[in-house]
């Protein structure tokens, strides 16, 4: 079973260098690229864990390994933030390869979601690429429901990415 575990801020160089491998390993999954923060430095990575709640998925033994075992090389993420006081927005989600299909993505999903039900929201949001099917279906079977909202990818107009929703 996955574990998961929130982020304090001296975890920065640790999210710098699980996000960067994402945004390596799948860059037309994300708003941003990875030259743009591949630049960042301390302070903008402190920043982004103070902006919300992120959190590490760890598989204990297996890829990604766990916290305490020599590999605390999480084996994905994901990050909770505050959309308006309502609805909160699920970013930066990303499980590594070799993590795929253990139950790293649900777990990273229901963090998120326990911590805006935590903080009273209503919802939570999110977009994915349009042609990314492993993660629709992952948010569908999460409880998340298309809203028929469409926009271009930030970091490639060309992608469209689709609104999901799923009410707490």
């Amino acid at each position: 079973m996955p574990l998961v575990r929130e982020i304090g801020p001296d975890d920065w160089p640790l999210l710098r260098d699980i996000r960067l491998a994402a945004l390596r390993e799948a860059p037309q999954a994300f708003a941003s690229a990875y030259e743009r923060e591949a630049a960042f430095g301390e302070t903008d990575w402190r920043r982004r864990v103070a902006s919300g709640a992120t959190f590490f998925g760890y598989l204990p033994g297996g890829p990604g390994g766990s916290p305490g075992t020599g590999d605390a090389s999480p084996a994905g993420l994901s990050t909770g933030l505050e959309e308006d006081p309502d609805t909160a927005e699920l970013v930066s989600m990303w499980v590594r390869p070799q993590a795929r299909g253990h139950g790293v993505g649900e777990a990273l999903v229901s963090a998120v979601t326990a911590w805006a039900a935590d903080r009273g929201f209503a919802a939570v949001h999110l977009w994915v690429s349009e042609v990314n099917l492993p993660a629709r279906r992952l948010y569908e079977r999460c409880g998340f429901k298309l809203t028929g909202e469409r926009q271009p990818l930030p970091s490639d107009p060309r992608l469209p990415e689709v609104g999901m929703r799923c009410a707490l």
